[in-house]
């Protein structure tokens, strides 16, 4: 068994659904396995990692616009409010959804379905350079 890890940066331009599959592709292809698990983890608290479809890009877009109306700015219930009235939804979206995903490495590429692609889902209004932390096992 051989392991590997990397660190993978994704910039936003705000709230939505940023598609990376290519970058972890390309590391997939370098560390030369054939079989094995990669595990994406995001390390922030107000922005998540989701696999959704990657060819009509009303999907991302009407996903985002969804939680866009599930959690509310100004939501007179919060007391967390010294970053902005987006910072709260946004670790309740981040909460909702996931900071980690697994995808199985089949004959040396991610075992990711036809219009499956892998996304940062900001949660924040402004731009920011978020940092996904890769691990492969395998061999």
């Amino acid at each position: 068994m051989k392991q590997a890890v990397t660190s993978i940066q994704v910039g936003t331009r705000g709230k939505g659904l940023y598609e990376f599959t290519g970058d972890v592709e390309r590391w997939v292809s370098e560390q030369a396995m054939q079989t094995g698990l990669v595990t994406l983890f995001i390390r922030h608290t107000s922005a998540s990692l989701t696999i959704q479809e990657n060819a009509d890009p009303d999907v991302v877009a009407d996903l985002n616009d969804w939680f866009g109306r599930l959690v509310q700015e100004r939501d007179p219930h919060f007391r967390h409010v010294l970053e902005g009235p987006d910072d709260m939804p946004a670790h309740i979206r981040s909460a909702l959804t996931a900071t980690q995903l697994s995808v199985p490495v089949m004959n040396g590429r991610l075992a990711l379905g036809t219009w499956q692609g892998i996304y940062v889902f900001e949660h924040r209004r402004a731009p920011h350079r978020r940092t996904v932390a890769a691990h492969i096992i395998g061999e």
